[in-house]
């Protein structure tokens, strides 16, 4: 047999001859466990981090289940942005083109920002398989140029982010319009709290499945280089004097961080390209087009980037700012040591950003602290280690606050006078201290 890792899903040989072409040796972790229970109508709920192989874990069964006899739509995909949407209808294009089906299974892209009418007119012949953004697709079933009620399976594709976006009313409002038994996918890197009543309305016994975080996958290196109170865009142009990425993302938290930065490193002379949730779609679109053009080396980017679009090539990940929750870290530097590949994760850090590095080092990741000094990459002192010179020294002037003699009447002056004396019997205490060792 030509795919022995695959074989024992017993999949049709059409199948197995797509999964060949796509060069595909062995099933990913999340691929293994969720096939089978696809396979046999069951409703899912995956979660795994982006790049652990979640698209083709729902693409492969749902292929093996086409019925090209039946002329209507057969499964619905949703993703919540349009770039990934577009990825999405690309696999599945590739896996039509393998199967030599073209013309044969019928795959549509719904998305925003394209003419409504043409797509009407389109749809005309449903599809075998639609991938869209929920918008779009509820647009076109509320106009009656589109139903899903035929469908046997529906998938949430990144359904947090989905949440996040405010996207899950749309999709609450297509469940509603299928059949009542659909089988539901639903496929994300965290499953928030809020995602539950979403669940309970909708799943019923689901198969789920967590595959816990390859938090420091060998082909990963993470570095932490202090802020300093330095800007980040001098940090950065140093950084780019000691690396040679393929590309390079440079995540901040915000907008608004990231337009600044951006500005700040091409007013430096990095050409950098820009990539966030507020530019417009066509913007977005361009930007996506030179990335994928190799035009930059650099692009600064929001969370988007870790989440909404796949960027291929991606060989650093440099955090200007440490996100806030373990989880965005993983997702940021699950962009790059993807299928492989080897990657580099460099992060600007602030005392702010202990407590994560902290909890990341629990969990199993490694760090090292480094600094650029004269275009080479020096190791530094951890923080920890700062942090208990900074403890000691405390103590040293707590102690000296405590053998400043204290007078009862207070004169002009007397605070001046209290912290020279304080500032004399430190310097005894520290020297005292430093004899004694």
């Amino acid at each position: 047999m030509k795919n022995n890792n695959f074989d024992h899903f017993a999949f049709h040989p059409l199948l197995q001859d797509i999964i060949e072409k796509l060069g595909f040796k062995k099933p990913t972790e999340i691929q293994e466990k969720v096939i089978p229970g696809i396979l046999k109508g069951q409703s899912v709920i995956g979660q795994s981090r982006t790049g652990s192989g979640k698209t083709h874990a729902y693409l492969l069964p749902l292929f093996n289940k086409i019925d090209s006899s039946k002329q209507e739509v057969q499964f619905v995909i949703t993703a919540p942005t349009r770039e990934l949407a577009t990825q999405i209808h690309d696999e599945v294009r590739k896996m039509i083109h393998y199967a030599e089906k073209d013309g044969k299974w019928i795959a549509k892209l719904l998305v925003g920002g394209t003419d409504k009418q043409k797509m009407m007119d389109k749809l005309k012949t449903p599809p075998h398989i639609v991938v869209g953004t929920p918008g779009r697709i509820l647009d076109l079933v509320k106009e009656d140029a589109l139903s899903i009620y035929s469908a046997t399976s529906f998938v949430i594709d990144e359904a947090d982010l989905m949440l996040d976006l405010g996207f899950i009313n749309e999709v609450d409002q297509l469940l509603v319009r299928s059949k009542k038994d659909i089988q539901l996918m639903v496929f994300s890197a965290t499953i928030p709290q809020r995602l539950q009543h979403f669940f309970k309305k909708y799943l019923e016994n689901p198969i789920y499945v967590k595959i816990d975080e390859h938090f420091s996958p060998e082909t990963m290196e993470h570095r932490l280089i202090a802020r300093k109170h330095r800007d980040e865009a001098d940090i950065i142009m140093d950084i780019s004097k000691v690396i040679q990425p393929y590309l390079a993302i440079i995540f901040t938290n915000g907008k608004k961080q990231a337009n600044e930065l951006a500005k700040g490193l091409q007013e430096r002379g990095l050409d950098a390209g820009l990539i966030h949730g507020g530019l417009t779609p066509r913007e977005r679109k361009r930007v996506l087009k030179e990335i994928q053009g190799l035009r930059y080396q650099y692009v600064v980017a929001t969370d988007l980037a870790a989440r909404g679009i796949d960027i291929k090539g991606v060989s650093h990940v440099i955090n200007a700012q440490i996100p806030k929750e373990e989880e965005f870290y993983i997702h940021r530097v699950g962009r790059t040591a993807r299928a492989g590949m080897e990657g580099t994760a460099i992060s600007i850090y602030d005392e702010s950003d202990l407590k994560l590095v902290d909890k990341l080092e629990q969990k199993g990741l490694t760090f090292s602290y480094v600094e650029v000094k004269n275009g080479e990459w020096k190791e530094a002192k951890p923080w920890n280690e700062r942090h208990l010179r900074t403890k000691t020294t405390t103590n040293v002037e707590r102690e000296a606050w405590k053998q400043v003699s204290k007078t009862k009447k207070v004169k002009p002056g007397y605070k001046k006078k209290m912290k020279r004396q304080q500032e004399s019997i430190k310097r005894r205490l520290n020297k005292k201290s430093k004899y004694s060792k």
